[in-house]
């Protein structure tokens, strides 16, 4: 799973709407969320699972899910 989202890399995006959902959840403060998004899928010690339409990559406390298809950042988390 790993290889196949590094090797589509340039093709992660977010809406205007995710970028602030993304920004809220995960309370940063950053100019560019897709590149910080990235950063955090490319760290060594992050998880990439597949479900159904969707990737959910697990990054320290961070969960990201992005759509498999079209490559586009949905939300983040934080988990407890």
């Amino acid at each position: 799973m790993k290889k196949e989202l590094l090797s589509n890399i340039s093709k992660i995006h977010t809406t205007e709407l995710g970028i602030e959902r993304i920004k809220k959840n995960l309370d940063i403060d950053v100019e560019n969320v897709v590149e910080y998004c990235i950063n955090l899928i490319k760290k060594e010690n992050s998880q990439i699972k597949c479900k159904g339409k969707n990737y959910y990559i697990q990054i320290d406390n961070i969960e990201l899910t992005i759509n498999k298809t079209s490559y586009t950042i949905i939300t983040a988390h934080k988990k407890k």
